[in-house]
């Protein structure tokens, strides 16, 4: 009997892990990515005994498909997926494909921000209950290499929304969407309205049986709760008090449910700023509807080390504290970086711009920083639009030149924060390169 083939777009971890599952569950494979393979990944697909393609796709080789899986990576308007989309072929996304094919507890975290940090958390709360827990999806491994290579009882998954574009049945018992801010929009059409309906896509399959998670704090996402067209519970987040849901008041995470009012303290929270606020409130918004003890909750939460590159303390030197956070590729998450720290700031910004609108940050800027150090082969914007605001703006084109830019302004008790608000391509291989510089260079001081 002739076995069923499936197509998998992109070599990338995403389209690894789909081949792997796709093998493990008996369908004849077909990887084809428009670029070259790495040796790497290639070896793993040689292993695998399946075929594959690099350097374009064959259209012709997939017409007898029963489906194409997609990576993220891939947008819906490339021509090669309009083309099997009009030939009638079936396009889902990784993690609709994985999701098929366990029984396991999906917990589902998107947003624009945070969702890496809260899906850290979350795994460590839920790992520290003793559940047998994996962490998957756009960190680490993939969704579908994890569902092939173990078994699992709960899987937290960072989501994109790239990897949310595409999905038809994937349904998470626990949905977080973290907030929204305009971000990757040329994904989307330039519509804002586009990237919020994709996030929103975490809740679309949900039902009483489901719980979803947002941050009423956003303005977007409160508004949405009004037109979402499933039924899950939702419980709200926020940094003031609820008549029912999760806040924070007084150094303290609040569960407000049923008329039930319980408290977990996070005074000595050890990491930084507001965000992480949010990010200890979602991660145990999780763990109590999965019904993890308070005592678990807050070990986890004051033992926890934070995500790399997302307000990373690196150094004090001559009482001059320098933070990385290199993963604030967009306005919102600038935002909370400057809010967070209370000392005068000297703030490396820059790299390619996605269509800022900067104008947010100003009242943030006015208050709190002394000095802007711009980081990019084209400072020009950034100049023209913060030289009315600060004394001290000046241009970079590399990190140790940036790095000793502000050491030569710094002063006792002020901040270094290199929190870009841009992608990192222009001098960097990627935001982690871009932060593994900073610290390099700081601890060249």
């Amino acid at each position: 009997m002739k076995r069923e083939k499936i197509v998998v777009l992109g070599a990338g971890e995403s389209g690894i892990g789909a081949a792997m599952l796709a093998k493990k569950q008996g369908y004849e494979v077909l990887v084809s990515d428009v670029m070259k393979i790495g040796e790497k990944r290639k070896k793993i697909i040689k292993k695998l005994a399946v075929q594959w393609e690099e350097g374009g796709h064959n259209i012709d080789s997939m017409s007898d498909a029963k489906m194409v899986v997609k990576s993220p990576g891939i947008s819906n308007s490339s021509p090669i997926i309009k083309k099997l989309k009009s030939s009638g072929k079936l396009v889902i996304s990784e993690i609709e494909f994985a999701a098929r094919y366990t029984d396991a507890t999906i917990i589902g975290i998107t947003g624009t921000n945070g969702k890496t940090t809260t899906t850290m958390m979350t795994y460590q709360i839920l790992k520290k209950a003793g559940k047998n827990v994996a962490m998957a999806g756009n960190i680490g491994n993939s969704f579908a290499r994890m569902v092939a290579t173990g078994a699992f009882d709960y899987y937290v998954l960072e989501i994109s929304s790239f990897q949310l574009d595409d999905i038809y049945d994937f349904c998470p018992k626990v949905g977080v969407i973290t907030n929204v801010a305009s971000d990757h929009l040329d994904r989307y059409d330039y519509s804002f309205e586009n990237y919020l309906n994709a996030k929103l896509g975490i809740a679309k399959n949900q039902t009483k049986g489901e719980f979803l998670i947002l941050n009423v704090d956003d303005y977007h996402l409160k508004k949405s709760i009004q037109r979402l067209k499933s039924t899950p519970q939702i419980i709200p987040v926020s940094y003031d008090s609820l008549p029912s849901g999760v806040f924070y008041h007084q150094k303290g995470i609040h569960y407000r449910r049923n008329g039930q009012t319980c408290r977990i303290d996070i005074t000595d929270l050890p990491v930084y700023g507001k965000q992480n606020v949010y990010n200890s409130m979602f991660a145990s918004a999780v763990a109590n509807v999965l019904k993890i003890s308070n005592k678990d909750i807050r070990e986890s939460l004051m033992s926890f080390k934070g995500a790399p590159h997302r307000m990373e303390k690196v150094l004090t030197i001559g009482k001059v504290d320098y933070i990385n956070d290199s993963k604030g590729t967009n306005i919102n998450a600038t935002y909370f970086a400057l809010d967070s720290i209370k000392s005068p700031i000297i703030w490396i910004v820059g790299g390619i711009d996605k269509g800022n609108d900067y104008h947010e940050l100003l009242p943030l800027v006015r208050k709190k920083v002394k000095a802007i150090v711009c980081l990019g082969k084209d400072n020009e914007k950034l100049i023209s639009f913060f030289s009315p605001i600060s004394d001290i703006v000046c241009a970079t084109q590399s990190m140790s030149e940036a790095v000793k830019a502000c050491y030569r302004v710094a002063e006792y008790h002020d901040t270094v924060l290199l929190s870009p608000s841009c992608s990192s391509f222009d001098l960097f291989k990627n935001y982690e390169d871009r932060g593994h510089q900073f610290k390099e260079a700081v601890r060249k001081l």
